[in-house]
């Protein structure tokens, strides 16, 4: 990841709303959040909600896609565990201490398994 892209995802993260959005979003998994879910959720109106995932969007922090009526926003975890290899890249400068931090570890969602039930 370059300098200008770390500062374009640290920006679109550095809001509270923003923040509790993508929170949400990585904590949702695979598939996402629909965004009446998230607004739901944070309590947010339409537009602001809007707005902010906008922001995400253009970090590319944040993807969706249309599935009928519904938006789905999803967490892009590539996005996310680049900006924390870069973060984290030259940690202590290479020092082997074992004090000092260890590089991200990388994220990645298991889809939820569909629940179907059993007609008798």
């Amino acid at each position: 990841m370059k300098s200008i892209d770390a500062l374009a995802c640290l920006n679109a993260l550095a809001q509270e709303h923003r923040l509790n959005l993508f929170r949400l979003l990585v904590q949702a998994g695979a598939d996402g959040m629909a965004v009446g879910e998230l607004a739901a959720a944070t309590g947010l109106p339409g537009a602001t909600l809007t707005n902010h995932l906008h922001i995400l969007r253009r970090a590319g922090m944040v993807s969706d896609d249309r599935q009928g009526r519904v938006i789905q926003c999803r967490a892009n975890y590539e996005q996310m565990n680049a900006l924390l290899g870069f973060l984290t890249e030259n940690c202590c400068a290479g020092a082997a201490d074992a004090a000092c931090c260890e590089p991200a570890a990388v994220c990645k969602p298991l889809r939820k398994a569909s629940t179907k039930i059993a007609s008798s």
